[in-house]
C-alpha cells in the first residue's frame, strides 16, 4: 500500500472539547454556516459525536488505510473519513465499530457509505454517513490511503486537530479559532433558549 500517515494531532485541549458537551448542533447552527456538512445524518437517535478529528482519505475499494487510522487514534477521537472511487463501496460497518469501540472512540463520519446498520443502529456507536450499500471494500494491490492529511467531506476542507460536533440534527466540524471564538456565544444561547423554552411551558400550562 502507497500511503501517507503522520501521527495524531491534539490542537484542542481536552478540557476545551469537554467544554463543547452540552452545545447541540442547532445551536451551533444558529451561530454559523460554516463547518457544516450537509447531507450526512446520524445512523442512531439520539446519539452524541464530540471529539478531536483524525483524518483518513480510504481509495476505494481498498479499505486497508482504516486499520492504522484505528490504531494510531487516541481515546475520544474521532475519524472524519473521505471515500475516493467508487461510492457504491461501503467503507465502515460491524468489525470496524467494534475496533472503534475497544480504541474509545467517539465517533466516526464517513463521507460515503457504510454497512451492517442493523447492528450499528444496536450498538449505537455515533456513525455518521452519507449513504448504505451491501457492497463492501476489499484488499487491493498498490492501494493508497492518507490518516492525518487533509480530506474533503460534504464540499468541505477538513484538517486534523479539528473538532466534530454532531447529533440528531447534523454534524459540524469546528477550526480551534472557531471553538475559542463561538464557545461564549454557543454556551449564552443555549441558556437563554432554555430560559425561554421553560418559560413558554408555564405559559403554557397556564392557558390549560
Amino acid at each position: 500500500m502507497t500511503s501517507k500517515i503522520i501521527a495524531p494531532r491534539q490542537d484542542i485541549g481536552t478540557q476545551l472539547v469537554e467544554s463543547w458537551r452540552d452545545v447541540s448542533a442547532s445551536t451551533l447552527g444558529h451561530l454559523t454556516c460554516e463547518g457544516y456538512l450537509e447531507g450526512l445524518r446520524p445512523l442512531s437517535e439520539n446519539v452524541r459525536l464530540l471529539g478531536n478529528v483524525v483524518t483518513v482519505k480510504v481509495f476505494l475499494p481498498d479499505g486497508g488505510i482504516l486499520r492504522d487510522a484505528l490504531l494510531l487514534s487516541q481515546p475520544g477521537d474521532v475519524l472524519v473519513i473521505e471515500c475516493v472511487g467508487d461510492r457504491k463501496y461501503a467503507c465502515w460497518g460491524e468489525l470496524r465499530t467494534l475496533a472503534a469501540r475497544i480504541k474509545g472512540l467517539a465517533g466516526v463520519i464517513v463521507g460515503g457509505a457504510v454497512t451492517d446498520v442493523a447492528v450499528l443502529r444496536e450498538e449505537r456507536f455515533p456513525v455518521f454517513s452519507e449513504g448504505i450499500s451491501a457492497v463492501t471494500t476489499h484488499p487491493v494491490e498498490g492501494a493508497r490511503g492518507s490518516v492525518n492529511q487533509p480530506v474533503r467531506v460534504a464540499g468541505i476542507d477538513i484538517l486534523p486537530g479539528t473538532l466534530a460536533i454532531g447529533d440528531n440534527d447534523g454534524v459540524f466540524i469546528l477550526t480551534p479559532k472557531q471553538v475559542r471564538d463561538l464557545l461564549s456565544y454557543a454556551k449564552e444561547k443555549q441558556i437563554r433558549d432554555t430560559k425561554r423554552k421553560l418559560e413558554m411551558v408555564v405559559q403554557l400550562r397556564a392557558h390549560h
